[in-house]
């Protein structure tokens, strides 16, 4: 979801600032993105990290399953995802090595570029962005589980993975992580923050309830809000765990093709997530992996209570079209045992 030209939209570094995330730099830690498509030019982020007074930060691909690294030439097809996710999570931990797994848009290509990041033992990335996916009836049980095996390899090995959650509301959300708000800001603090939802045509946060997921021991007790107000027991896997601004009417500054854009939707907060983990695992010295039981415990996010998905509600804690709420940088930092600085 772009926009052309720099009339309106964050950098990252306000929104890293707007959301408090801790000083850190990412010195230290790897960075893996998973892409599915499309490429990025060295030209243009040299120019994008110039313009943000930014140095221009250590990017480099991992070829799976014969694909690589080949951009298009359309800032609106898949160039415009590999360069949101690495402009994003590199603004935000700027020390940060970027290492981009490029593997065939199929099921196959799709586990085993993320199998090749969980493994990868010569980069070891400590947290990995993803911001490609489809909702769960487009994937077979077999997949879905074979998915799941993965993450749980990359949980017991200390790896956070973010995910982020579609963009076509309760209709079309995945399985995973990270939905979308839409932010104001004034004088440099949040103003207001809702769901974000611009209506069919418009896209929305995606979220919802697994038919196929159990429900997680973390998510225990919880209950689920409709969009008409009807409060029902959780009883699968409810998505998303957190979110971040996502509205392409105030989204991200970007460079792609050689064209500057605002992109939104929920693929930047998975990029978004994974800088702050970033900053995080750099100031600690050691990977916080596996975070959504602490999340889930912890009082580190600012609740998002307005808004709805189509199918889902915000409400007090959480809900399945914002999760928990949105960063408090610093307080997730405490949560997950980071030393205080600055």
């Amino acid at each position: 979801m772009m926009r052309r030209g720099f009339s309106a939209g964050f950098t990252p570094t306000t929104l890293a600032s707007l959301y408090d995330f801790p000083p850190a730099t990412g010195k230290g830690v790897t960075i893996g993105v998973i892409e599915l498509g499309g490429g990025y030019r060295v030209a243009d982020l040299r120019r994008y990290f110039s313009d943000i007074n930014t140095a221009v930060p250590k990017v480099s691909a991992v070829s799976v399953n014969h694909a690589r690294n080949q951009a298009t030439g359309d800032p609106n097809g898949p160039d415009g995802e590999v360069m949101l996710d690495i402009e994003v999570a590199a603004t935000i931990a700027p020390e940060a090595d970027i290492v981009v797994y490029f593997a065939p848009n199929t099921d196959a290509g799709f586990l085993d570029a993320v199998s090749t990041a969980i493994h990868d033992d010569q980069n070891r990335p400590s947290v990995i962005s993803i911001s490609w996916g489809g909702p769960e009836a487009s994937w077979t049980p077999q997949a879905m589980a074979a998915l799941d095996q993965a993450f749980q390899a990359a949980a017991l090995m200390g790896i956070t993975v973010c995910v982020a959650s579609g963009d076509h509301g309760s209709g079309g959300g995945i399985g995973d992580a990270c939905g979308g708000t839409s932010l104001q800001a004034v004088n440099g603090d949040i103003r207001s923050e809702t769901v974000w939802n611009d209506g069919p045509s418009g896209g929305a946060s995606g979220g919802g309830v697994s038919s196929f997921f159990p429900l997680p021991a973390w998510q225990g007790g919880l209950s689920v809000t409709s969009a008409a107000g009807r409060k029902t027991p959780l009883g699968h896997r409810g998505v998303p765990d957190v979110s971040g601004e996502a509205d392409p009417q105030t989204g991200y500054l970007v460079r792609v093709d050689g064209v500057d854009a605002v992109i939104g939707g929920t693929s930047a907060v998975a990029p978004l997530w994974a800088g702050l983990i970033a900053r995080i695992n750099s100031a600690k010295g050691s990977p916080v992996g596996f975070i959504n039981p602490h999340l889930y415990r912890g009082s580190g996010l600012n609740d998002v209570t307005y808004g709805d998905n189509g199918g889902y509600a915000a409400a007090i804690g959480w809900d399945a079209c914002s999760g928990l709420g949105t960063p408090n940088g610093r307080k997730i930092a405490d949560l997950l045992g980071a030393p205080a600085v600055g």
